[in-house]
């Protein structure tokens, strides 16, 4: 077969891909394939096209986890780079474009179907206003759309939100923060709201637990025992079950911290639109998560609290590939300008 577009969904642990036959047309043989397993970017890509029995297609989208400012593209969480012109010359495509996957997740929003979302609190969107987008998963992916007159689809927000120093609300949040600080230099957002930040929250409530010799006052946390979680995956497990209180714990700080910055972005943007919540770790927690601290922290601004209680946040169901869609769209506008 000779697709006419390849479209890819680059995060930090997985690569999503599939084709289209033409503009505005199905995505076909759609795949994940875990990074680790390539050396490169264009090995998966070449893995993946001689697996589905595809020629070289003529263009292709590349939505990635990290800032894209210029030729040459290094991920933030993963070991791939390359140079953008080198690419496209070694797969021999006509048009490469490539873009933070989190714009091009933010291209799908107006695609989504109701059955694809699940609203967690609010009222009513707003049409034509500003929108959020926020996503935890390998990174803390953040962008969103903005409505100019005239723009239906709108234009979507290119940044590193994810980024941004994260803020305590509580005694204890200052303590993990402190310990944060101590371990990376700089507490981002990021480094509490993904994957390795949840396993990061449980290491520094273990370390700040009474029953810890070390206490509030120790220095950054060791290496977790064997019996201790070493993924989300499994602190999750934990909290969930209900067998581990500080499993728990790192997870209800977890939602905390991710509301309070979503409702940070929403003040930003005036985002009467919604909140989008994407990425892999939220859907997995069910309407255990529409109990947790998120809601509540997304609306605790103080006298705009009425202000963020009437904004919808809405989780995106991963199984739809938005962000595919999305990188698809960019070439539709892209080959429009």
């Amino acid at each position: 077969m000779n697709p006419l577009r390849l479209l890819a969904d680059i995060g930090g642990t997985n690569i999503r891909l599939a084709w289209q036959d033409q503009p505005g047309g199905p995505l076909h043989d759609t795949r994940v394939l875990p990074c680790a397993n390539y050396p490169t970017v264009a090995a998966a890509i070449t893995a993946y096209l001689a697996e589905q029995g595809l020629a070289t297609p003529r263009e292709a989208a590349l939505g990635m986890a990290n800032p894209v400012t210029g030729d040459a593209v290094r991920m933030t969480n993963h070991s791939w780079s390359f140079s953008q012109r080198a690419l496209r010359a070694q797969l021999g495509l006509q048009r490469l474009l490539v873009l933070n996957d989190f714009t091009a997740l933010a291209l799908a929003l107006p695609l989504l179907r109701p059955e694809q979302l699940r609203q967690v609190g609010g009222g009513a969107a707003v049409a034509g206003s500003a929108v959020v987008l926020i996503g935890p998963g390998t990174g803390l992916g953040v962008s969103g759309l903005v409505f100019p007159p005239g723009s239906h689809g709108g234009v979507p927000l290119s940044g590193e939100g994810g980024h941004v120093s994260l803020a305590a609300q509580t005694q204890q949040e200052f303590d993990v923060l402190r310990i944060l600080q101590a371990r990376y230099g700089h507490a981002s957002a990021e480094r509490a709201v993904c994957g390795a930040g949840l396993v990061d929250l449980y290491q520094a409530l273990r370390q700040l637990a009474p029953s810890n010799p070390s206490g509030p006052s120790g220095g950054p946390s060791g290496p977790l025992g064997a019996s201790d979680p070493s993924t989300a995956a499994q602190v999750t497990e934990r909290a969930l079950q209900g067998s581990d209180p500080i499993a728990l714990q790192a997870l209800e700080m977890f939602c905390g911290f991710l509301g309070s910055v979503a409702g940070n972005l929403a003040l930003t943007l005036g985002a009467h639109g919604g909140v989008y919540i994407g990425g892999g770790m939220v859907p997995r927690l069910g309407t255990w998560f529409d109990r947790s601290t998120f809601r509540p922290r997304f609306e605790a601004k103080g006298r705009f609290q009425t202000y963020l209680a009437a904004i919808p946040c809405w989780i995106i169901d991963p199984g739809a590939t938005p962000a595919l869609h999305g990188a698809a769209r960019a070439l539709d506008i892209a080959g429009s300008a």
